[in-house]
C-alpha cells in the first residue's frame, strides 16, 4: 500500500466539501426540524452524505488515476451506493414512498450480493437470497442507529480502518484495505462538521450508502479471503446488537417497526447522561478496548471465530436486556 498519504486527503477533501455543502443547505433551508422522537433540539442542515459519498468517489477516482487498479467488485460497489445515496436524495424532494425505497434497497441488495458471491459458482445461488437479506438488513441498521450526533461516522471510521489494517496486515490485501481507508477517512472528515454539537447531518443520502458499503466490504472480504465476515461482526458489533435487539423488541410487541422512535440503546444512553458526546467516547472506548481486540483475535484464530464472535455479542445484550426499561 503505497498511498497513504490519499486517505488523509480524501478526509479534507471531505471537509471541504461538507463545508461547502453546509452553506448551500442553509441557504436553501434545507433542514431537519426537531420532533417529539428527535433527539436534536434544533433545526440542523441534512443531506451531508451527498458530499461524503461525492468525496469518497473522488478520492477512489484520484487512487485510480496514481495507478490502483480497483476490482470490478468494489467498483460496482461504489457505483451502488451513490445509487443509493440519489435515491436519498430524490426522497428528499419528492418524498418517496417508504415501499418504493424499501423494494430499490433490496433489488440493490440482491444484485449486489449475485456479483459479489458469484464466484464460488453453484453455491452463489444458495446463499444469494441469505446474502441479500443481510445486506439489506445491515443497510437498514446502520440507517437506524444513526441518530445522535457523530454516532455513524465514529463507528464507520472506527470499522473501517480496524478492518483496513488488519486485511493488511494479516493478508495483504491492499487494494481492499485501501478502499476501506478512504470510506474511513471520508467519514472522518464528515465528523468535523458532524461532532456534537452536529452542524451537518448526513440523512439517508449518506448513512443508507454507508451501511451498504459496510456489509458488502464484509462480503467481498470473506468471498476474496481478504478480511474474514467473522472479523466485520465483531467490528460492527455495538451498531449490529443495538439494532437487532431492538428491532425484536419491538416487533415482539407489536409495534409498526417502520415507524421512528427512540427506543434504541444509544438514545436511552443520550437521554440518561443528557450527552451525545459521552455516547460516542463510549463506543470508542468499546471499539477500541473491545471490539478491536477481539477482531484481531478473529483473524488470528480461525478455530476460534465462533467463540468470539459470541464474546463480542455477549457484554451489548446483557446490559440491553438489564437496561431495557429504562429511558
Amino acid at each position: 500500500m503505497t498511498l497513504l498519504w490519499l486517505p488523509p486527503l480524501a478526509a479534507l477533501l471531505a471537509v471541504a466539501a461538507c463545508g461547502a455543502y453546509l452553506k448551500l443547505a442553509r441557504h436553501w433551508q434545507l433542514l431537519d426540524h426537531p420532533n417529539h422522537r428527535s433527539s436534536h433540539s434544533l433545526p440542523t442542515p441534512h443531506g451531508g452524505g451527498v458530499p461524503l459519498l461525492l468525496s469518497l468517489a473522488v478520492a477512489v477516482l484520484a487512487a485510480g488515476g496514481f495507478g490502483v487498479a480497483w476490482s470490478a467488485e468494489l467498483r460496482w460497489l461504489l457505483g451502488f451506493a451513490l445509487a443509493l445515496m440519489a435515491l436519498g436524495v430524490l426522497d428528499d424532494l419528492v418524498g418517496l414512498s417508504v415501499r418504493l425505497r424499501f423494494a430499490v434497497y433490496a433489488l440493490c441488495c440482491l444484485v449486489a450480493a449475485a456479483l459479489l458471491m458469484a464466484p464460488l459458482g453453484p453455491l452463489a445461488w444458495w446463499l444469494l437470497l441469505p446474502v441479500g437479506f443481510a445486506l439489506l438488513w445491515g443497510l437498514n441498521l446502520f440507517n437506524f442507529m444513526d441518530g445522535i450526533d457523530g454516532i455513524a461516522a465514529i463507528q464507520c471510521f472506527m470499522a473501517s480502518c480496524a478492518a483496513a489494517l488488519l486485511a493488511f496486515f494479516h493478508t495483504g490485501a491492499g487494494e481492499y484495505a485501501l478502499f476501506c481507508l478512504l470510506l474511513g477517512f471520508c467519514h472522518l472528515g464528515f465528523l468535523a462538521w458532524n461532532f456534537p454539537p452536529a452542524r451537518l447531518f448526513m440523512g439517508d443520502a449518506g448513512s443508507v450508502p454507508t451501511g451498504f458499503l459496510l456489509g458488502a466490504l464484509a462480503v467481498l472480504g470473506e468471498v476474496s479471503g481478504a478480511l474474514s465476515a467473522a472479523t466485520w461482526l465483531v467490528l460492527l458489533a455495538a451498531f449490529v446488537a443495538d439494532a437487532s435487539y431492538t428491532l425484536l423488541r419491538r416487533l415482539l410487541r407489536g409495534e409498526r417497526i417502520t415507524e421512528a422512535h427512540r427506543e434504541h440503546l444509544y438514545q436511552r444512553l443520550s437521554r440518561r447522561w443528557h450527552s451525545h458526546l459521552a455516547v460516542d467516547l463510549a463506543l470508542l472506548a468499546t471499539m477500541a478496548l473491545w471490539l478491536f481486540p477481539l477482531a484481531w483475535a478473529v483473524q488470528t484464530f480461525e478455530q476460534y471465530r465462533l467463540f468470539l464472535v459470541i464474546l463480542a455479542y455477549l457484554p451489548p445484550l446483557i446490559y440491553m436486556a438489564k437496561s431495557a426499561d429504562f429511558t
